[in-house]
């Protein structure tokens, strides 16, 4: 009984890529240990970064239209009262931003206090002792306070500012009001954009495409920047 046997012909052997296809990455690195680091780094980095980097992106839309195609999400509501003084009355603008902390229930640790000295005004053809002035700020993500106090009156003017979610956002996002620790937080999420971006951009020559669109796209991008940063600064 004859049989026939098929001889499949063998695939072209392709040739070998002298540095494992990374086109930043000198050849004892293309391998190994380092590349394994590399690549964690990048998902480590990512996922830390992740919830951070979707409040700072909302936040950042909504900046970048806060003065053209304005997006109204962040809204402030302003609203005046006057507060009458107890008895004894604050010795002074320490002691005043203590009382207000205690009776408006906010944080007053960390407010701005200033003191004008008393001076002479004209009002209306008329010289005037003007007296010395108070004012102490607050300010956090959600709420700006802003108290005037004139030395002899029997109540101090406060001004109030309560943002909604998204006024919440941009202030986290601009840093305004926020303690120390916030500062560092987001410290760390600029960190690993960096990282993310040396990181991304070695492993991206070997993972996707060809490099002349890889050089198109990153140029493509720079010209944008600079083309538009410019005509920002010429206007």
């Amino acid at each position: 009984m004859n049989t026939s046997t098929d001889v499949l012909p063998k695939p072209a052997a392709r040739p070998p890529k002298t540095n494992g296809g990374y086109l930043f990455l000198p050849k004892q690195w293309a391998r190994g240990a380092f590349l394994k680091w590399l690549r964690r780094t990048h998902a480590w980095l990512g996922l830390w970064g992740a919830a951070l980097g979707l409040l700072f992106g909302v936040s950042g839309i909504l900046l970048n239209h806060r003065d053209l195609l304005k997006i109204p999400a962040a809204k402030m509501e302003q609203s005046e009262i006057q507060l009458p003084l107890p008895e004894p009355r604050p010795a002074d603008p320490k002691a005043m931003a203590t009382w207000l902390g205690q009776t408006l229930e906010i944080d007053t640790r960390s407010a701005r206090i200033r003191r004008e000295t008393g001076k002479i005004v004209t009002w209306n053809n008329t010289v005037l002792q003007q007296p010395p002035l108070w004012q102490i700020a607050v300010r956090n993500p959600k709420r700006m306070l802003q108290a005037d106090y004139w030395e002899g009156n029997a109540f101090v003017s406060v001004k109030q500012s309560e943002g909604n979610f998204f006024a919440i956002l941009t202030h986290l996002h601009k840093g305004s009001g926020v303690g120390i620790g916030w500062v560092l937080l987001a410290d760390t999420l600029a960190g690993s954009l960096i990282v993310l971006s040396l990181t991304g951009t070695l492993l991206w020559t070997r993972l996707h495409g060809p490099r002349l669109a890889a050089a198109g796209l990153g140029l493509g991008s720079l010209s944008l920047m600079v083309l538009f940063a410019l005509q920002a600064i010429g206007e």
